[in-house]
């Protein structure tokens, strides 16, 4: 079954294709140091004891990790071959699902009352990982999409100038604020809630200047990718809870997962699109940056709305299997 018909109701998706967000460089350096910090500040409250956790109860962990990396690309993938999307929406849905979680992914978590220091420890893990794990995952599943279907054509992107990127914006952040917690933990413990809170201040301070910017191209064309935003988010919360509920988790580490795989840092997602290095202007991937940018504020959204749903949803309520 196709979804194409449906969606071709709402209008052309490959007019989203030529669109070009207002978007400078000024703007871009912006949004990379925005994301720097918020990486910083979650880095803060990652210890060494968080990874332990691995070892010594690695079960919710790895399942969050293969939930993440493995399931949501997949998931993904699926996805737009099912919905045929133009062929920048199908390259932007698989970016944001190869990108970590994000770091909103903390605060959502401590709201629904699930497994904080799971949730860390993920946002820590998925970080680590992305320097690897994004390029080769948006290689891999972009590249298989685009090799079996004639709605995409093959694009070339240097994965060394994705990996340079995603240091440079999450790698050195992360081990910056991982030294200064372990090297100064009073410090860190003091200020920790001052920066997570400002880093969310800042880069949603961030979304709305740029939705600003371009405010009547939103209004103009957000419906085209609202309902695949919102089926997207919607299949990666979902896949992230089920993942570890047949594998006989308990409940609070299924919601913590749910909300790993659910908050994606869509935010790195704008700032590999807007590398021309990466990807070329010529190459008319208006689409990618309209769900990566729709996502963005979307799964705050979705994310809050159902972290208030489990808040209410006593654990005692649901019949649980110890992991």
């Amino acid at each position: 079954m196709q979804l194409a018909p449906l969606l071709s109701l709402l209008g052309n998706l490959e007019q989203l294709d030529t669109i070009q967000l207002n978007f400078n460089q000024e703007s871009v350096n912006m949004m990379n140091i925005a994301i720097a910090f918020i990486m910083f500040g979650v880095a803060l409250s990652i210890k060494p004891q968080h990874f332990s956790a691995v070892i010594l109860r690695p079960k919710p962990v790895l399942l969050g990790v293969v939930s993440q990396y493995f399931l949501l690309p997949a998931l993904t993938y699926l996805l737009v071959w099912i919905i045929r999307p133009s062929n920048a929406v199908a390259l932007g849905m698989i970016l944001v699902a190869s990108c970590p979680g994000g770091n909103v992914s903390n605060l959502i978590s401590s709201i629904s009352k699930s497994n904080i220091t799971l949730s860390v420890s993920l946002t820590g893990f998925t970080t680590v990982l992305s320097l690897l794990m994004t390029p080769f995952n948006f290689a891999f599943w972009g590249g298989l999409y685009a090799k079996h279907s004639p709605l995409l054509v093959p694009i070339t992107i240097d994965p060394v100038e994705m990996f340079r990127t995603v240091f440079l914006i999450l790698g050195i952040p992360v081990i910056v604020g991982m030294s200064v917690g372990m090297r100064f933990p009073k410090f860190a413990k003091k200020v920790d809630a001052t920066v997570q809170a400002a880093s969310i201040i800042f880069f949603v301070g961030f979304i709305v200047a740029a939705l600003a910017g371009n405010f009547g191209i939103f209004l103009r064309y957000i419906h085209l990718i609202f309902f695949i935003v919102l089926l997207h988010n919607g299949l990666a919360f979902l896949g992230g809870y089920l993942l570890p509920k047949i594998n006989h988790v308990e409940e609070i580490n299924c919601r913590t997962i749910s909300i790993e795989t659910g908050i994606q840092n869509s935010g790195l997602g704008l700032a590999l699109i807007f590398n021309p290095r990466i990807f070329p202007p010529e190459l008319n991937m208006g689409g990618m940056a309209f769900i990566a940018a729709w996502w963005g504020i979307w799964h705050i959204v979705a994310g809050l709305l159902l972290a208030f749903y489990w808040r209410k949803r006593s654990l005692a309520m649901v019949t649980t299997h110890p992991s």
